[in-house]
């Protein structure tokens, strides 16, 4: 594919990732002990801390490199008194300012005001996709704080975001796996730390995107999906992977907690709470065929139907589509999203 301005743009205000948010995210990650939170350490979190300190360095600002000091003062003067607390030597300034002009000439025949750009396409009545980059519960606001990632991840963000306003998002799929998995450290009620999690993660081939990490892998949530669902304004989930638990004899889904004594149907905001709570499962009969490949619900074992329709019951969200393999055509579509 060719790259280039007219398929490809990025907002003229996004603010830039530099080399010492790296620095601060590991340094702060290492010195974390045991209170780790699993961080990508690519620097997204003390960008965005620079973003609402007012202090960033954007996009936009490539083409004024000229008159970047106020910015650099402003910028220089908070990582470095930083820097000094972990016995790091300042931002080396002259060179920063260099890998900028390096950049910038390759990068600004990109810069656009995208908001622009989407209004005039929604204007037009063209179909605009917004992907979302982590889960639910990794956001800021929402999410297992405090191991959340920086910013808000619901679905409602595309709006703020893009700039298209409240009215942007039309039908909402939220993606969800047919059993539960977690990447880096924070709560994880379902968590299965036994033969039968091993086995999902390596059926399901259960490593982060970003980092390569092995995920944590557990029964269903339901209790978690449903909650994600309703503050994330799903309209309809695709359930991924049903054929990861092919072959099992039982499968579960946790459909409530326990917390001292007391019965939940939501999870909780506290760490501590989060951390305490024991999952309520119902146990169903697994299926002994295959799911794999299956592009039609009358290729599915009926007792893996079953279960679909159980998960759709419990999360009160429609499953929208099934897939059932890596492969984009083994997909059963229940619901167009753009039919309606």
């Amino acid at each position: 594919m060719d790259v280039n301005p007219q398929n490809l743009q990025v907002a003229e205000n996004a603010p830039l990732i530099l080399p010492f948010h790296r620095d601060l995210d590991a340094l702060r990650e290492d010195a974390s002990g045991a209170g780790k939170i699993g961080t990508t350490r690519r620097g997204i979190g003390p960008a965005y801390e620079d973003k609402v300190g007012r202090r960033a360095i954007r996009v936009c600002d490539l083409a004024h490199l000229d008159d970047l000091d106020p910015q650099l003062d402003r910028i220089c003067a908070h990582h470095d008194a930083l820097r000094a607390g972990f016995g790091q030597p300042p931002i080396d300034r002259e060179r920063l300012v260099g890998d900028l002009w390096d950049i910038a000439a390759f990068i600004l025949p990109f810069a656009k005001p995208v908001w622009r750009t989407l209004n005039e396409a929604k204007k037009q009545g063209k179909r605009i996709l917004f992907e979302g980059a982590q889960g639910v519960l990794l956001d800021v606001d929402h999410g297992t704080y405090p191991f959340v990632t920086s910013s808000n991840t619901v679905s409602g963000t595309a709006a703020s975001g893009s700039g298209l306003g409240p009215s942007a998002a039309g039908f909402v799929l939220g993606i969800v796996k047919a059993y539960t998995t977690r990447v880096g450290s924070g709560p994880f009620p379902t968590e299965l730390e036994d033969e039968t999690g091993q086995r999902l993660g390596e059926r399901g081939h259960e490593f982060g995107t970003v980092t390569g990490r092995k995920r944590r892998c557990g029964w269903f949530d339901a209790v978690l999906t449903r909650q994600s669902c309703a503050i994330s304004g799903v309209t309809g989930i695709a359930l991924t992977k049903v054929d990861v638990l092919d072959g099992m004899e039982t499968v579960k889904i946790c459909t409530g907690y326990r917390l001292r004594g007391q019965e939940l149907d939501y999870f909780p905001s506290h760490a501590a709470d989060q951390a305490a709570v024991e999952p309520i499962y119902e146990e169903m009969e697994g299926w002994s065929g295959t799911t794999a490949g299956a592009r039609s619900w009358a290729d599915l074992p009926a007792q893996a139907i079953k279960y679909i329709q159980r998960v759709q019951e419990l999360i009160e969200t429609p499953v929208a589509l099934v897939s059932t393999s890596p492969e984009r055509e083994d997909t059963i579509l229940v619901r167009d999203p753009f039919a309606d």
